[in-house]
């Protein structure tokens, strides 16, 4: 084989293995009517090329970003060229987060103008108790969710019913990504979390620790405190949103995750085809 024609076949082979990768990720949304997402701070040890590479290799549907690969004050050009590249490589773009809202109007309708022109259903936050009043003409306005996210013991949404109680009586478009690793930390099941956020669950950041306490360890999916069949069995009872971001978040090993990240997908599917059958 000529110098030529071995990267011709190197090419070809590559194209092959992502292409199934995409067919099986596909697959497994259409079979368990979930489409498993990453949050890219999981890759944050790569650029957002390499990040975005690795997250369609690994068979992800979805990526959810943050501002450290996609900043909220990117111009309509950049923000444009982002979903271009998501998109060939066949995924799609779930949330952006976590963001800080504030009493200042103005600034949060830059946010949800950054949303709008990324396309994304929600965008997961968190908000400044007087920022809520004109959350609600926002996410009215623009049709886009907000979707409150935890931060485990001494944050000001440590329980569901924190949240909960933050949005009583307002607009239903405001509600919560739960993180089910912080739900952990702060002594909260998840499946618990699921039931109780029924209706207003938008997204959830899948993750597990070790123990049920502040201070603890990342773990892969299922080696720890989480019941990770449980949980898909729990958003498909409370109807979890189609367009809902479902996003695998693993914050160990920052510089070489990918084979942590590549057991924690496995799990993830299994359970989904489990929930499915």
């Amino acid at each position: 084989m000529t110098a030529s024609n071995r990267r011709q076949f190197l090419v070809a082979s590559s194209a092959m293995l992502a292409g199934a990768s995409l067919t099986s990720s596909a697959l497994a949304a259409k079979e368990s009517g979930f489409k498993l997402g990453i949050q890219l701070y999981s890759l944050r040890g790569f650029d957002v090329d390499q990040a975005l590479q690795h997250a369609a290799d690994l068979g992800f549907a979805q990526v959810e970003f943050y501002s450290g690969m996609l900043a909220t004050s990117a111009s309509s050009d950049e923000i444009a060229a982002v979903r271009k590249k998501v998109a060939d490589l066949g995924m799609s773009i779930s949330a952006h987060g976590v963001n800080r809202l504030t009493k200042d109007a103005a600034a949060n309708r830059k946010l949800f103008e950054f949303a709008k022109k990324l396309g994304i259903p929600t965008i997961t936050a968190d908000p400044d108790p007087d920022s809520f009043d004109n959350l609600d003409g926002l996410v009215k306005e623009f049709d886009i969710r907000v979707a409150i996210h935890n931060h485990g013991p001494r944050h000001r949404y440590n329980k569901a019913v924190d949240v909960l109680t933050a949005i009583d009586g307002h607009d239903e478009r405001i509600g919560a990504c739960a993180d089910l690793g912080h739900y952990i930390r702060s002594g909260q099941g998840a499946t618990e979390v699921i039931r109780l956020l029924k209706g207003r669950l938008y997204g959830i950041h899948l993750k597990d620790f070790a123990e049920m306490q502040d201070k603890t360890e990342g773990v892969i999916l299922g080696k720890g405190h989480l019941d990770v069949e449980g949980v898909f069995r729990g958003l498909k009872a409370v109807g979890f949103p189609s367009d809902g971001a479902v996003s695998l978040e693993y914050e160990e090993n920052p510089k070489d995750p990918i084979e942590d990240i590549r057991q924690c997908v496995a799990v993830a599917k299994k359970a989904m085809k489990a929930v499915a059958s």
